[in-house]
């Protein structure tokens, strides 16, 4: 097959695993989601040569790239708006707030917010994405054995902040001893 052929495949296979990468990244912003794919993919045919046999962890490698890219520019959008003086109110947007507006299970997404960057991302590749560990090396342009222990450390830090969000309950027998001793 040529590249062409190859990079065709790859379209066809891999378009809507890395639109829905790209979607789950954007939380909602849909208008920029088939920017960021497009781009994704203009990359992918300029560097068709260099497609991998399985190509999927490499476009999600070229899509976190992407991906910063459009957030970088958000932000600079953001703040030019900030600095003419508009705000969301004035173009209709509002923020939900209050008790009731929190979604079940939202504690999961808080603890996952309070992660670093780079912790969030390798959790959703595992979790969202399904990629094993030597394809998130690749994602991540790192080695199989850093992949492991990226993967291992930021589970471990969602663990920590999820107990710190939703304590575990105490036993009755645990209040037991404790009655015992007080």
């Amino acid at each position: 097959m040529s590249n062409d052929e190859i990079f065709a495949a790859a379209y066809r296979e891999h378009y809507w695993a890395v639109s829905r990468y790209v979607a789950r990244r954007l939380d909602g912003r849909t208008s920029e989601v088939e920017e960021v794919v497009a781009e994704v993919f203009t990359v992918a045919w300029r560097r068709r040569d260099d497609l991998p046999a399985a190509p999927l962890p490499w476009l999600y490698g070229v899509a976190r790239n992407c991906l910063a890219n459009a957030v970088r520019g958000y932000g600079r959008r953001r703040r030019l708006v900030d600095r003419l003086g508009n705000d969301d109110a004035a173009h209709g947007r509002h923020i939900a707030a209050g008790p009731d507006a929190e979604p079940p299970g939202a504690w999961v997404h808080d603890a996952l917010a309070r992660l670093s960057p780079a912790d969030q991302e390798v959790l959703r590749l595992a979790a969202w994405e399904e990629l094993g560990v030597e394809e998130i090396a690749v994602v991540l342009g790192c080695g199989r054995r850093a992949a492991s222990m990226r993967l291992h450390r930021a589970r471990h830090r969602l663990k920590a902040e999820i107990d710190q969000l939703c304590p575990a309950p105490t036993t009755g027998t645990t209040a037991t001893k404790e009655q015992q001793h007080g």
